[in-house]
Order: structure tokens, then C-alpha cells, then sequence
């Protein structure tokens, strides 16, 4: 790069980690409500005498809105400031959880929950967009780790908290808290939100060449396939974890709960760490995001034969290891998408790969449910989702590409 051309790009903006706070604290209020649904799995078993299919299906429904909503918002984002967008998004999460307060009807459940569910479609692709926009190349692994935290950093809270209003307060009291946070995140970012020092190409493109051209990327398919195992563990894990320890530990839900949290904080570190190494990863991103996937297998095969005297402490540890892979592989994934993404499609290929991942978010929990009453216990649904895990990581890591010779040339 040449002096004067040095000079025609600006520096970057101060006020970009303003906006990188304000993205985190909205996307954490998102994910209370989503991932606060999952944590709140046991209450809604008793509450509506539901067996463990039934029960998969609550988290089903509210991850199922975002599946439709994905890619008509990621195109959205293209062409429109993602404020409003994100903002609209969380505050449609506020009045699901609101509405399940009051519903009585287990369909009716699941309907509000689905039609809530539209708005966190916008909280992950808008909040990446974002951070691509205002922070520069060398600076971005790291900003997108930060930002992917308000998932599991929403959903430890929401383990923390919602579990123990709801035994002590009800249900009502848990969801109606729910729908308070995301409401306040959703309005915080509106008014935080500017226009970045250099606005994003906003110029059109034809909707179904940009698809195609996505699709047709083979980096593309491959880390889709990574997102759709990682997540259908993850959100085994957000939905049956509590109740796991609960049938077969021996463990009281209100603790279970504080596992679950260790969890999703060692997924708030993580995101953080693997983003942060995958900037330093010479060969690529995947590097990282494929030696998660190999970690997480045998993760969730310790996970599965967990005897019932086990300590808390030993639980803790596990779940910490658990989280800082199962969930922090999420933050150098987005990156990854975000830099792959063809053209000027950024928002559109965002939305198409996170898409995928949530195929896994509504298929997994009913399926281990499915599994769970077939089988009569979680040995053959833990062992199930650890087969998954392991077939993905052999399948990323091959095809010309050896994530173990990279991992040494990381500096």
C-alpha cells in the first residue's frame, strides 16, 4: 500500500467498541430468552406433563422462527442499517417470552414461542455485520470472539437465574423476567447505534445469483456442516443437560442449573480465546474451529458415563472444558463465514450458513428426546450426538486439508 492511499482510509473509530458493548448486551438479552427457554426445560416438563419428545419440541419451537428468517434478513442487512433490525429483533424475543407467561395450552405454547423465535434472526447475523463494518482486519477474530459471547454469556445468566426464580416465584415470574432483559437490550442498542466511519457497500445484487454463488462455495458447505454438529450439541446439552443431572445424578435442578451456567461462562471464554488464537492460525480458521469439534467428542462421551456419585467439582471441571469447545467454537466460525462470503453478500451468506446451524437447533432436542424415550435412558442419545461430532471433525479435517501441521505453524 503506497503513502497516499495509507491516507484515504480513515483509522478506525474509537466509538467501534461502544458499539461492540452495546452489540454483546443485545445479543445477550436475545439469547436469555432462547437459551432460557432450554434452562427452563424441567419446569415446563412438570408444568404440562410432558414426556421427553414433548419437551425437546419447546426448544424446537422457538428455534424454529429464526429458520425461516434467517436469509430474507441476512439479504436485509445488505441493504438497510442493522440497527433497527436488531433492535426489532429483540424486542419480538421480549414479547414471546412475555406471551408464554400467560399461555395455558401446550400448542399455544409452542406457537408463541415460534413466532418469537423470527426476531433472534436478526440478533446473529445483524450483530456480525456489525463488527465486519466497523473493525478493521488485523482486529476482527477478536471483536467477532467478544461479540459471539453474548450467546452463552445470555444463556449462563439465564441458567443462573431462571431456574431459581422459577422454583422460587413460578414460571410466570422466570418469563416475564426474560421478557424484561431482552426488551432492555433491544432498546439500549437503538439508541447506541450510528452509522460506521465508512458505510458499507449497500449496492444491490440479485437475490438468487448471490444464493447460488454462496452455496456453490465449497468452504461454505464444509463449515456448514460443522455449524449443524456443534450446535445440535450444544443445544442437546442447553436442553437435557439440567434434567441428565436430575435423572440420573441425583442432582437437585437448582444445581444442575449452576452446571449448566459453568457451561455457558466457559463458552464466554472461549469464544474470546479460539477467536483471538484463530487471528494468529496461518493456514486458516478452521484450524481452530475444526480441532473444537475433535476436542468436543470425547467431551460428551466423558459426559455420558458420568456415574451418580460424581462430585460437583469433577462436574465443574467437565463443564468448563465442555463449554469453552462445545460453545466457543462459534466465535472464529462467524469470522469464517464473514471472510469466505462472496461479493457483497456478506449479511445474505451469513444468513445461509447460520441457516444451517439452525437445522440443528430445532432438530437435535427433539430428536435426543425421541432417543431418550426409545432407549429409556441418555446413554444412546450423549453417544449419538459424540458420533456426530466425531464424523464432522474426520470430515473437516480431510480433503487436502491437515489442521494439525497449521496448528504448528501458528506463531
Amino acid at each position: 500500500m503506497t503513502a497516499s492511499s495509507a491516507q484515504d482510509v480513515p483509522p478506525p473509530s474509537p466509538y467501534r467498541w461502544v458499539i461492540l458493548v452495546a452489540a454483546v448486551i443485545a445479543q445477550s438479552s436475545s439469547a436469555f430468552v432462547l437459551l432460557g427457554i432450554g434452562a427452563l426445560t424441567a419446569f415446563f416438563r412438570d408444568s404440562y406433563d410432558l414426556n421427553g419428545l414433548r419437551t425437546g419440541l419447546i426448544v424446537t419451537a422457538i428455534a424454529l422462527g429464526p429458520l425461516f428468517g434467517l436469509i430474507p434478513v441476512g439479504r436485509f442487512l445488505d441493504h438497510h442499517s442493522e440497527g433497527p433490525i436488531i433492535s426489532g429483533g429483540a424486542l419480538l424475543m421480549a414479547a414471546a417470552a412475555a406471551g408464554a407467561a400467560f399461555v395455558e395450552s401446550y400448542p399455544l405454547l409452542l406457537l408463541v414461542l415460534f413466532l418469537g423465535g423470527t426476531g433472534y434472526a436478526a440478533a446473529q447475523p445483524g450483530g456480525a455485520k456489525v463488527v465486519s463494518i466497523w473493525f478493521p482486519d488485523e482486529e476482527r477474530g477478536l471483536a467477532m470472539g467478544i461479540r459471539q459471547t453474548g450467546l452463552p454469556l445470555g444463556g449462563a445468566l439465564a441458567a443462573a437465574i431462571l431456574p431459581a426464580l422459577a422454583d422460587g416465584s413460578g414460571l410466570r415470574v422466570a418469563l416475564l423476567t426474560a421478557a424484561a432483559v431482552a426488551a432492555v437490550g433491544g432498546v439500549l442498542f437503538y439508541f447506541v447505534d450510528r452509522h460506521p466511519p465508512v458505510p458499507p457497500d449497500r449496492t444491490g445484487y440479485r437475490f438468487r445469483s448471490e444464493v447460488r454463488r454462496a452455496l456453490g462455495q465449497p468452504e461454505i458447505r464444509r463449515v456448514g456442516w460443522v455449524g449443524l454438529a456443534m450446535v445440535s450439541s450444544q443445544f442437546s446439552m442447553i436442553s437435557y443437560l439440567i434434567l441428565y443431572l436430575h435423572d440420573d445424578v441425583g442432582m437437585a435442578v437448582t444445581t444442575g442449573a449452576w452446571v449448566l451456567f459453568t457451561t455457558q461462562m466457559g463458552g464466554v471464554v472461549g469464544r474470546v480465546v479460539l477467536a483471538a488464537w484463530s487471528d494468529r492460525v496461518r493456514r486458516g480458521r478452521m484450524v481452530v474451529i475444526t480441532a473444537s469439534v475433535a476436542a468436543t467428542a470425547p467431551l460428551v462421551i466423558v459426559l455420558a458415563f458420568v456415574p451418580a456419585d460424581t462430585s460437583l467439582a469433577a462436574l465443574i471441571v467437565l463443564a468448563s472444558f465442555l463449554g469453552f469447545f462445545g460453545f466457543g467454537w462459534y466465535g472464529p466460525w462467524v469470522v469464517h463465514v464473514a471472510e469466505v462470503a462472496p461479493g457483497r453478500a456478506v449479511g445474505l451468506s451469513l444468513g445461509i450458513a447460520i441457516t444451517g446451524n439452525q437445522l440443528g437447533i430445532v432438530a437435535a432436542p427433539p430428536i435426543f428426546g425421541l432417543l431418550l424415550d426409545i432407549s429409556g435412558g441418555y446413554l444412546v442419545p450423549w453417544l449419538t450426538v459424540a458420533a456426530f461430532l466425531a464424523a464432522v471433525a474426520w470430515r473437516a479435517g480431510s480433503g487436502g486439508w491437515r489442521w494439525r501441521r497449521a496448528v504448528l505453524s501458528a506463531s
